[in-house]
């Protein structure tokens, strides 16, 4: 008797679309979160990196500029309510663009400084969440450095594609946030917290917790950008005060206005503690 053939469509279950994204597929899809990255992080020999985060609605400053010379120049609507808080808006999005510009500013002096100390591995490599606002000034500024820089993108129900400025070969799109948020603090040396909203409230949550229980090291630097905006949207000390948290944990936080300060501070901090590599992707 001849042996039955299946036929020539059937494909094994990895190349099955439908399978794949069925819920017993799930532990698939979330170890192909970890591995891609790790080959590929390990293939550009990255050692360990920098993490940004800060608001995506955050314009450049010539964005914001060229919304307000348009906005100025719409005589017809300037006596309506309407154009009123438009122009308050775009007022608002003007005086924020300097956090743009300063993330861009630091991102190119820490990658500077990180590509003087050789390749292999490649350390403090810019890593962001790959989006636009803050997270594309920190890719921009590596780039405009002459260095690479990691995207850690997220799939929203709204589209939000990554931001032009990252390597193409460190580009990662992710379906799961708790892997996400893993590749976020797996690597990181240090975390720079520009002015932003939920989100980047949630990833400084994140990484606080884990270096407060001990998850992470403690040597790890966070570094809050722009007390001007975070002291109005959080009463740190009344934390210390209420003692919820104690003297010890708030000194976990490190503060910063200037590029200037910020780019002493994570230099010196890294220089202390971290020149050795220890690279969990070696």
């Amino acid at each position: 008797m001849s042996r039955r053939r299946h036929p020539k469509e059937i494909e094994p279950p990895y190349r099955d679309p439908i399978f794949m994204e069925s819920l017993p597929a799930r532990p698939v899809r979330i170890t192909a979160e970890y591995i891609d990255p790790l080959e590929r992080l390990r293939r550009e020999k990255v050692g360990d990196t920098i993490v940004m985060f800060g608001s995506a609605r955050i314009l450049s400053r010539d964005q914001a500029t060229a919304h307000m010379h348009r906005l100025r120049k719409e005589k017809r609507r300037q006596s309506t309510p309407e154009y009123r808080t438009a122009l308050r808006e775009a007022k608002s999005a003007l005086e924020m663009s300097r956090y743009y510009e300063e993330a861009r500013e630091l991102a190119r002096r820490i990658t500077s400084w990180a590509m003087s100390l050789g390749d292999h591995p490649r350390r403090f490599v810019i890593c962001s969440g790959g989006g636009p606002g803050i997270m594309e000034a920190a890719n921009r500024g590596a780039a405009e450095a002459g260095g690479k820089s990691i995207g850690l993108s997220i799939e929203l129900p709204h589209e939000q594609r990554p931001n032009d400025y990252i390597s193409p070969e460190l580009s990662f799109m992710f379906h799961y946030f708790f892997m996400r948020k893993l590749w976020f603090a797996q690597l990181a040396k240090a975390l720079i917290v520009f002015p932003g909203g939920f989100g980047t409230m949630d990833e400084l949550w994140e990484m606080l917790t884990l270096m407060q229980t001990g998850k992470l090291q403690r040597r790890n630097l966070i570094l809050i950008y722009g007390r001007k905006y975070w002291d109005r949207v959080l009463d740190w000390k009344h934390m210390l005060r209420c003692g919820t948290i104690n003297k010890h944990e708030y000194g976990l936080l490190e503060f910063a206005d200037t590029v200037d300060q910020a780019f002493d501070r994570v230099r010196d901090g890294l220089e202390k503690h971290h020149l050795e590599p220890d690279t969990l992707l070696q």
